[in-house]
């Protein structure tokens, strides 16, 4: 069996949990193909589902649902009636209706879905003042995620039928959901900037970044096309990248939640199996 793992990871934590799940399904006997869409370049091309028997795809959780960017990527698929599983990071807050809503995305274009999974992540803002999941993905993360690659096996390889089960599809309408979403790219009071700073011009940040927000030379970027997922500040070499302090938000989100720091680091992560 031959599977491809396309993934949707600006700061890391889902390639971890990627790396993770492809290679326990390696050790049971799987040939495991892994596929980096985060780039804008990276999803110029298509995944040919002719090369595989499966996909496994995975992604952050940005406002309820996966990245615009990457439902807009897997609208372009044709899954050829094959199996799929997926799985999503999360920074410690609201989950549901991503599982569902990606999941009726997939069988859109002709995947079967078997499996979903979501574990937890540092969340993106922690490069901002935050401190939701610090830490995370830790071992017990990663261990649940050999334990989804060893359950979703025989589904991926047509051993076992069984399809992934019903998917909570949250109490929002996707108009709401779409606000909410808009909402997240307003939240910060600038964008990734290199603020004066210097750094080597490796131009990183640019060919990396998700939505071809980010110029290089001007150091910031665009405010019509940034997605907010700070990728560029996480990877820059010079830690030259930056944005203001979100510490204020971030003590709000704790009390509209009635959530703290250590309340978070205690969730683990789910199989819908």
């Amino acid at each position: 069996m031959k599977v491809a793992i396309p993934y949707f990871s600006a700061t890391g934590n889902t390639e971890k949990m990627a790396r993770a799940i492809g290679q326990r399904l390696q050790e049971l006997g799987a040939r495991v193909d892994y596929q980096d869409i985060t780039a804008l370049a990276d999803r110029q091309q298509p995944l040919d589902m002719d090369q595989y028997d499966a996909a496994v795809f995975g992604s952050p959780i940005h406002s309820m649902r996966a990245p615009r960017l990457f439902r807009d990527w897997l609208a372009t698929l044709d899954g050829q009636g094959k199996a799929s599983a997926m799985f999503f990071t999360f920074g410690g807050f609201i989950i549901h209706p991503t599982h569902f809503d990606t999941r009726r995305r997939l069988e859109a274009v002709n995947f079967r879905v078997v499996a979903s999974a979501d574990f937890p992540g540092a969340h993106t803002y922690n490069l901002s003042g935050w401190q939701a999941m610090a830490g995370r993905p830790d071992q017990g993360d990663l261990d649940l995620a050999a334990q989804y690659a060893e359950a979703i096996h025989p589904r991926l390889s047509g051993a076992d039928p069984t399809l992934a089960p019903e998917l909570d599809p949250g109490p929002y309408s996707e108009q709401e959901l779409d606000q909410f979403e808009l909402g997240r790219y307003k939240m910060a009071p600038d964008l990734p900037n290199r603020d004066g700073q210097e750094c080597q011009m490796c131009l990183l940040c640019q060919e990396q970044c998700p939505s071809g927000a980010m110029d290089a030379k001007k150091g910031e970027a665009d405010r019509d096309k940034c997605i907010v997922c700070l990728g560029c500040v996480k990877n820059c070499p010079d830690q030259a990248l930056s944005l203001s302090d979100m510490s204020k938000f971030f003590a709000w989100k704790m009390d509209k939640d009635q959530e703290t720091p250590d309340s978070l680091r205690q969730k683990r992560g789910q199989l819908y199996l």
